[in-house]
């Protein structure tokens, strides 16, 4: 009789490796993948969600394996050549690893399921996970993409355009509750109609723009609209703009009304038990919550912007709904309302 699914002897647990091995470099060009004699090929390889949301990342079992089984779970990581291990099981006990692992579990809706779910969804959760069946020599496994429905958005400082190498770049969208956007964000951007004749830094390392109305200060006329690439940079020494991206919020932003200078907006903020929002939390509530304001407002980098779904006369007289944005004023000359944020 066979043993039920991963019900395997609880001296195995001992054999699962501890946090100084969860990372894995491969090595190497890898050996094509042999067919699959348990797992189940899923139907679907990619799962949409949101932040703050549940996601359950489908690894199904045809068959009770035969004994001596674990099941590994881990987060891909390509452009730092490594899986980081997530979650690891012998049917009896399981370990969990790192900050994703505290929020991961197995979904065990029956005897064959080693689905994993993760509860509370971050920015940095998405991309490619893999389930992996390890008995011996002949390891199999299944490749997943956890991908997040969100707005992709342009990011310069206040100093100007070009500002950010690659790693500045990163750490100017987190500062606005973002990440850098992957080249696939700014692909569906580009064909949902965000047009930017800047240059900007992706999550790959790379460097592009998105044209829809070809014209002379972005390449000329003659060029055909798209994604304009720059192709790989150096990422300490080149200077770029960033696409950033963020995902659904899981507080509100709001609109203060008044004739506010920054550190009056800010104050006025804090008063109302809030923060001043972030580009990234605007964003979010413009594309998730539809906020439509046509009052300009400070935000907490010190730029003042507005978000548009309906457009209409007077509201920036741009026919295509967006966020739009009046630079880096005065802080202290220029007055403006204050959008502010609140965490649920």
């Amino acid at each position: 009789m066979q043993p039920p699914l991963l019900v395997l002897a609880s001296w195995l647990l001992s054999s699962l490796p501890g946090v100084s091995a969860i990372f894995q470099r491969p090595t190497g060009n890898p050996a094509p993948p042999l067919p699959l004699q348990y797992l189940l090929e899923p139907v679907t390889k990619q799962v949409v969600t949101q932040r703050g949301a549940s996601a359950t990342l489908p690894c199904v079992l045809r068959a009770p394996p035969p004994p001596n089984y674990k099941v590994r779970w881990s987060k891909v990581e390509p452009s730092e050549y490594m899986e980081v291990a997530i979650l690891i099981t012998n049917g009896a006990h399981h370990k969990t690893y790192g900050p994703l692992g505290s929020r991961a579990h197995l979904r065990h809706s029956h005897r064959q399921d080693a689905s994993l779910v993760i509860a509370d969804v971050g920015l940095e959760d998405e991309g490619r996970y893999r389930c992996q069946l390890v008995h011996g020599l002949e390891d199999e496994s299944i490749s997943l993409l956890l991908q997040l429905a969100g707005v992709t958005f342009p990011y310069q400082t206040s100093q100007g355009r070009y500002k950010f190498n690659y790693f500045e770049a990163k750490k100017a969208c987190q500062d606005q509750d973002a990440r850098l956007a992957t080249y696939g964000q700014l692909y569906k951007a580009w064909t949902e109609g965000l047009d930017w004749c800047n240059a900007g830094w992706v999550l790959e390392g790379t460097v592009h723009y998105p044209i829809i109305n070809s014209r002379e200060p972005c390449g000329g006329r003659l060029l055909l609209p798209g994604v304009r690439s720059y192709g790989p940079k150096d990422k300490r020494r080149d200077r770029f703009d960033a696409f950033c991206f963020t995902s659904a919020l899981k507080g509100r932003v709001y609109f203060i009304r008044g004739h506010l200078n920054f550190k009056e907006a800010s104050l006025a903020c804090r008063k109302d038990g809030a923060a001043m929002a972030k580009v990234g939390q605007l964003y979010a509530a413009w594309s998730f919550s539809r906020l439509d304001r046509c009052d300009a407002g400070w935000l907490d980098d010190g730029s003042v912007r507005y978000p548009i779904t309906a457009p209409r006369s007077g509201c920036g007289g741009l026919p295509d709904p967006g966020v739009r944005s009046f630079g880096f004023p005065s802080k202290l000359r220029k007055k403006y309302g204050a959008y502010c944020y609140a965490a649920k």
